[in-house]
């Protein structure tokens, strides 16, 4: 006869940080490697010491380096409980080293966005030419939902009238 055998939990993986970033290189089609990130919380009880990353080789940054003190993951946890939750974050990304300070038209690219403490993960991509670029909110999928052929972010089809319930 066969006994049950126990399951054990599969080996746990490090917790990702509430806020992450990609950059990718519109020149190449590639990922941008080694570009240096700092990020810093502006509001409120800001701005705080910057925490600061590289990206990897396929550009991006899920872990940020700070001074001795709290992660980025317990500034989260803190701030949940004042102001609403309701942070502003500062990324800047060194494009001026990652170029060349003479073949681009930006020293530094500096992305602010609004955070609710409450409303989870952030992803941040950057798409970056020596002449322009382009951001926007990214999102994990098991933060989404299908809705009448669409992706989209539950946050966004909570508010959004045509996906109303």
């Amino acid at each position: 006869m066969n006994e049950p055998t126990s399951l054990t939990a599969p080996p746990s993986t490090p917790a990702r940080e509430p806020i992450t970033c990609h950059v990718l290189d519109q020149t190449t089609g590639r990922p941008a490697s080694s570009v240096s990130v700092s990020l810093t919380l502006l509001r409120p009880f800001g701005p705080s010491a910057p925490l600061t990353a590289v990206t990897s080789s396929d550009g991006r940054i899920n872990q940020w380096d700070g001074e001795a003190g709290s992660s980025l993951t317990e500034i989260f946890e803190n701030l949940a409980e004042h102001a609403n939750g309701k942070m502003v974050w500062s990324l800047k990304f060194d494009t001026g080293s990652y170029f060349g300070e003479d073949r681009t038209l930006f020293p530094e690219v500096e992305v602010k966005f609004f955070v609710d403490a409450k409303s989870g993960h952030y992803h941040v991509p950057l798409l970056l030419g020596p002449w322009s670029y382009t951001t926007y909110r990214g999102y994990v999928l098991r933060y989404a939902r299908m809705s009448r052929n669409r992706w989209a972010p539950l946050s966004s089809l909570d508010r959004d009238p045509w996906y109303a319930k």
